[in-house]
């Protein structure tokens, strides 16, 4: 394979392409801003999302989808979640059966619930079946774009895309596992953004290290529920994909999520958190999903449940916190 095309010029489709560009002939990265585009074409660097490194020279920038997926051999998409459908729908004149297409975004769709691998079989499907994967794991962009060494999780339904993935995408520094579970590594990568603006909750409230433990772990047993309950494996809940990005997201400050927590709990309202970045925090999305599923699945799920009162209904984090502790009393 010698042709990949990313889609979504934000810090992840970006660090993808640094990061990856030593394994393809030709990298096309597909940019939405037309502003955005021509400044990393000019400059060879994206100063809005990943400032500071520098795009390798086999990396064509473009804001048209179909140059970006001319020849393409994989196709990797690395936009939000709330855009994936819209997006699919222009690209599927220009998508090919003999494509990998593979699914970096971590969300769930508002209104459908489907998670990110079945909006994408949902459009392309009208054509012809096509070759999905998806892609999560403990990653934070600049991270991944300077090279330290990170591991992920391809999953497929199909092992052999999986392996194909894995062969062409590993490296260095990025080490890929194969995974037949894809509800459960789509639904811990979604999940575990919840569970981190409960962690900014706690950081932004002084809480410290006991607190956190608690949450993560708690965090951890109601993803699983909630996953199980849909069809996932407990055991991927319990790998990279769960767990692992459950705790890098918790506790690292590159986190977005957690970042949107530690805010709100220092006194600024959601309108001006969301407005004061122009980086997507999927959890906040994810909350609203979450706790919709919890209740079609009939699963208890009292971390997001807390999230979605402070979210939706402006419930404060001091009270949120004090939600959760004074809880009836159980078994673990």
């Amino acid at each position: 394979m010698t042709n990949l095309s990313i889609i979504g010029g934000g810090s992840w489709g970006t660090a993808l392409a640094v990061t990856l560009a030593h394994r393809f002939s030709k990298v096309r990265l597909w940019v939405y801003e037309a502003d955005l585009a021509q400044r990393m074409s000019r400059l060879r660097e994206n100063d809005l999302y990943l400032p500071g490194f520098e795009l390798p020279a086999n990396v064509h920038v473009t804001t048209r989808l179909d140059k970006a997926l001319e020849s393409a051999d994989v196709v990797l998409g690395a936009a939000p979640s709330h855009h994936v459908r819209r997006l699919y729908s222009e690209m599927l004149p220009h998508l090919h059966p003999s494509m990998l297409l593979v699914s970096a975004a971590k969300g769930l769709e508002e209104g459908t619930l489907l998670r990110m691998s079945q909006v994408m079989r949902e459009v392309i499907g009208t054509r012809f079946k096509p070759n999905v994967a998806v892609l999560s794991g403990p990653t934070f962009a600049r991270e991944v774009a300077r090279g330290e060494p990170a591991a992920v999780v391809v999953a497929s339904t199909d092992p052999d895309i999986a392996r194909k993935i894995q062969s062409a995408l590993s490296g260095p520094t990025l080490r890929l596992y194969t995974n037949p579970d894809v509800a459960g590594v789509e639904l811990g990568g979604a999940l575990k953004n919840v569970v981190a603006i409960g962690a900014g909750v706690c950081h932004g409230l002084g809480l410290g290290n006991n607190t956190m433990a608690a949450l993560i772990t708690r965090g951890l047993a109601e993803m699983t529920r909630l996953s199980t309950a849909m069809g996932a494996r407990a055991a991927t809940l319990a790998g990279l994909a769960g767990l692992g990005d459950l705790v890098l997201t918790c506790t690292g400050e590159l986190s977005r999520n957690r970042t949107v927590g530690m805010k709100l709990a220092r006194g600024h309202h959601l309108e001006e958190v969301i407005a004061s970045s122009h980086m997507v925090a999927e959890g906040v999305r994810t909350t609203y999903a979450a706790v919709e599923l919890a209740a079609r699945h009939s699963v208890e799920m009292p971390i997001t449940q807390q999230m979605f009162e402070m979210l939706r209904h402006g419930k404060s984090p001091r009270d949120a916190i004090r939600g959760l502790m004074e809880r009836s009393l159980k078994s673990e």
